[in-house]
């Protein structure tokens, strides 16, 4: 059981389509505080429903957090639980954090005597792990991001990393509010990602009789707008494949991207 709870965290990562596997999420204790010099706690899960703590901990192998001046901002007290991940944030600096979870890896299968077998990790380990008898060998790359975003005073603006999936907003993600519609960009390798499938579900799910998803898509631009019907955690979501593979043994390259935003009442 400890074995299946490892490849699903894993493979929630690794897949582009909540569909495949388990949703992945990080849920942060505020979004918006004011002043400098708080502190933030993050909780990071897989599960089958959104913002509850029901299957496993998402690995913090990949945190990465960029402070508003855009260094790197060191995350303290990492904790790996039965149910969810967790560690605690300060912010020194006005403005914005970008705080992710990034995944790079590769995902490998074949048949070594008769038997399946599987390797999910850095591309660097693949050729260790793949033993030259190989059967039916099939590799592909991964690159996800889970993420969500924290300000302290005054918002700032959070500027592309450039490099797989992610989300580039127009409307800042911690100035969302249920009167005002919200526009994103999401960008692929830093260009815009047109006609991509986006996902954007309302946390509570369990205490309702339908998910009350809203379905969207990208425009030739990269971007979508989302009218929120109430206040609360929402989470978005969006998945694609490419052949930009920079693993010789891969053919594919498989993307995912979610992230947590917070929308309040006016």
């Amino acid at each position: 059981m400890k074995s299946a709870a490892k490849l699903a965290a894993a493979l929630a990562l690794c897949l582009p389509f909540a569909s495949q596997a388990h949703d992945v999420w990080m849920v942060p204790s505020s979004t918006v505080l004011s002043g400098t010099d708080s502190w933030v706690t993050v909780d990071a899960a897989v599960g089958n429903d959104k913002f509850y703590f029901n299957h496993a901990p998402l690995r913090l192998d990949g945190l990465a957090v960029v402070a508003p001046d855009g260094s790197a901002a060191e995350a303290e007290n990492l904790n790996r639980g039965k149910l969810r991940s967790t560690f605690d944030l300060q912010l020194k600096q006005a403005g914005t954090y970008r705080v992710a979870v990034v995944n790079d890896g590769v995902f490998a299968r074949w048949k070594e005597d008769g038997k399946n077998k599987r390797y999910f990790g850095k591309p660097e380990g693949l050729a260790q792990a793949v033993p030259a008898k190989a059967e039916e060998l099939e590799v592909s790359q991964s690159l996800g991001r889970v993420e969500t975003f924290v300000t302290a005073g005054k918002p700032s603006a959070v500027k592309p990393v450039g490099r797989g999936l992610e989300l580039a907003p127009v409307t800042h993600p911690n100035d969302l509010f249920t009167d005002e519609p919200a526009t994103f960009q999401m960008l692929l390798d830093g260009k815009p990602a047109a006609e991509l499938e986006v996902n954007v579900v309302p946390g509570g799910s369990r205490y309702r009789d339908k998910v009350g998803e809203i379905q969207l898509k990208t425009d030739k631009d990269g971007k979508f707008s989302v009218k929120w019907p109430q206040p609360g955690l929402y989470w978005i979501e969006a998945g694609m494949e490419d052949a930009k593979v920079s693993v010789p043994q891969a053919k594919k390259r498989r993307l995912s991207y979610a992230g947590t935003v917070e929308v309040l009442q006016p």
